[in-house]
């Protein structure tokens, strides 16, 4: 079994979720923020995990602030945003940190398995982790890389 299946991150509600619950599935790991220039990327995520969910893929947001403060609000907040402005159905997570002493461990491991092209630190929001059906990490891409791009990588690996 692979490493990533031994985290856990609350939900938006709050709830401990194991990524245990994921295993088997294809995913993409997002961090996520409602008021970035990358923002409008919640439909093209979203649009991805409508079309391959049935086949076994999920998309996981986590909302994150620690990029020019642009997730600013409550989880209530958020949950509301994501609903109203795009339509999300993914899950997604309490806000996080993802770099620094108090990025959660997932990051930690993300980061660890998948350096990008500056070093292993997340450099701003929508920076994209792909991780196949036995969960290994194989891709990590650019917050300017589009969802809709990521379609053929991922119709590979399901």
């Amino acid at each position: 079994m692979s490493a990533i299946y031994e985290f856990t991150a609350n939900s938006l509600l709050g709830d401990e979720v194991p990524l245990r619950r994921f295993e088997g599935q294809v995913l993409l790991i997002v961090n996520t923020a409602s008021k970035c220039g990358f923002t409008p990327q919640y439909r093209g995520l979203e649009d991805l995990y409508r079309d391959f969910s049935p086949r076994g893929f999920s998309v996981l947001g986590f909302p994150c602030n620690q990029f020019g403060g642009q997730e600013p609000g409550k989880a209530s907040e958020i949950q509301e945003f994501c609903s109203t402005q795009y339509d999300v159905t993914f899950p997604l997570f309490e806000k996080i940190d993802v770099n620094g002493a108090n990025a959660h461990p997932l990051y930690e491991y993300l980061k660890r398995q998948q350096s990008g092209l500056l070093g292993a630190s997340i450099k701003w929001n929508f920076t994209k982790f792909l991780v196949d059906r036995t969960g290994k990490v194989v891709a990590r891409h650019a917050p300017t890389a589009r969802p809709e791009g990521l379609r053929r990588q991922i119709e590979t690996l399901l």
